[in-house]
């Protein structure tokens, strides 16, 4: 009797969320045989540590992986400053902006990269901790038992759920933009029954500052109708689906082009980024940018081309401008978003600020450009977006800060009272 073999489909989505939890489990045991053998090497040292920067408890803390992130940091970095609050300011960045920055109340230290930064925060003594990095109690990022208070503030005005699954799970509080995001946090929430975290309505510190800077720069001088190329990075972003392609199309237009790519291509696609730039160097109709501070770029830009990158939205809704997005496919297997039955927020308003390019649509780029240029009903879906995910303009490093030293006070209060 020849034996019967019966083969379980998975689907790719519960595929990829089951790997994610193998991962996870996977890095917690990783974690504990670690922290496991910290511990032995303290006890066969008898106890005797050198006393470091860690045994000095500090009230605020915000932490970022990445340099790149300082510009969502630098309004409330400024905000505690003018307050006189202590604040350290903690980065896994070498060359962070941050750090030569002349604060008198704050405090910028590098303090590693990689599991190196992981490895302090997992020890930091705090009453409050400022994050924009997910996964906090998830892979090696561990809550310490010496921090009171987990705030998490999103990089960019976009869904909660575009992290990776379980991203915000262990926060005590996530700082929103949009009724939308309170929406995918509360949903989140009662299917994993997770306690509900208490969430803010500050707005974008960073979108306000980028508002605040462009009103003080006066008018553009006259240019060129300029196309801004700035795509995400991975095997979806545009110069990796679409590459030569893309750029022999917007080059035929006639138009200037700037070419953006996003700062992690320089890193993990080098190899691809590198055989662009000498295909495609320097000239009169095009400019490859990689500047630290990508303001001047933006203002200079008549529309953006992007796919799923933050700067979409800094660009429509600061710069009141419209945008092309690529075709490109969203796997949303490895994300919160495959846990929830609504489309994403982010997936859903932009076709009513932009366009869509397709590779079916190459050879009519410049129409494309051209109709957007020129389209009132885009000018009113950046007014939706807006409403939708940009509260509190102009106010939010404030509130930012109003959250977190009120939230402070209320602890300290009630450990008083515990204590009484």
């Amino acid at each position: 009797m020849v034996p019967t073999f019966h083969f379980i489909y998975i689907d790719p989505g519960t595929g990829s969320m089951l790997f994610t939890i193998l991962i996870g489990v996977l890095s917690a045991a990783a974690y504990f045989l670690r922290n496991s053998i910290m511990k032995l090497r303290f006890i066969f040292s008898l106890g005797k540590q050198e006393k470091t920067e860690n045994d000095n408890n500090v009230p605020f803390a915000i932490f970022t992986d990445s340099k790149r992130y300082w510009n969502i940091f630098k309004p409330i970095c400024d905000e505690f400053e003018k307050r006189g609050q202590q604040t350290v300011y903690l980065t896994a960045s070498p060359d962070d902006p941050a750090l030569s920055e002349n604060y008198e109340h704050v405090t910028a230290q590098f303090i590693g990269e990689g599991n190196r930064a992981f490895a302090r925060m997992n020890m930091l003594k705090a009453d409050v901790v400022l994050s924009s990095t997910p996964g906090v109690d998830v892979y090696q990022w561990k809550r310490s038992r010496n921090v009171k208070w987990y705030a998490h503030i999103l990089h960019a005005a976009n869904d909660v759920t575009a992290y990776r699954m379980f991203g915000i799970d262990y926060y005590d509080a996530v700082m929103t933009s949009g009724e939308y995001q309170a929406k995918q946090v509360r949903q989140l929430e009662e299917l994993r029954h997770l306690p509900e975290k208490e969430l803010p309505m500050i707005g974008l510190p960073h979108m306000d500052a980028l508002r605040e800077r462009l009103l003080n720069a006066g008018e553009l001088p006259e240019h060129p109708v300029t196309v801004l190329l700035a795509p995400s990075w991975g095997p979806s972003s545009i110069l990796n689906k679409f590459g030569s392609k893309m750029i022999d199309a917007l080059l035929k237009i006639g138009y200037h082009i700037i070419i953006r790519p996003h700062p992690q291509s320089f890193t993990s696609e080098k190899a691809m980024l590198d055989e662009l730039m000498e295909k495609y160097p320097d000239s009169d109709t095009l400019e490859w940018d990689s500047s630290n501070d990508n303001f001047e770029v933006l203002r200079r830009s008549d529309i953006l081309i992007s796919d799923y990158s933050g700067v979409i939205f800094d660009f429509a809704l600061v710069f009141d401008r419209p945008i092309i997005y690529a075709d490109t496919s969203f796997d949303k297997g490895p994300y919160d978003a495959w846990w929830l039955e609504d489309e994403m927020w982010t997936f859903s308003i932009l076709p009513q600020i932009g366009r869509q390019l397709t590779k079916e649509n190459f050879e009519t780029v410049g129409e494309l450009i051209d109709g957007c240029l020129n389209a009132p009903e885009l000018a009113e879906g950046r007014n939706k977006a807006r409403s939708d995910t940009w509260a509190n303009i102009g106010n939010s490093a404030s509130l930012a800060v109003d959250y977190l030293i009120e939230k402070r006070q209320k602890l300290l209060d009630s450990k008083e009272a515990a204590a009484d």
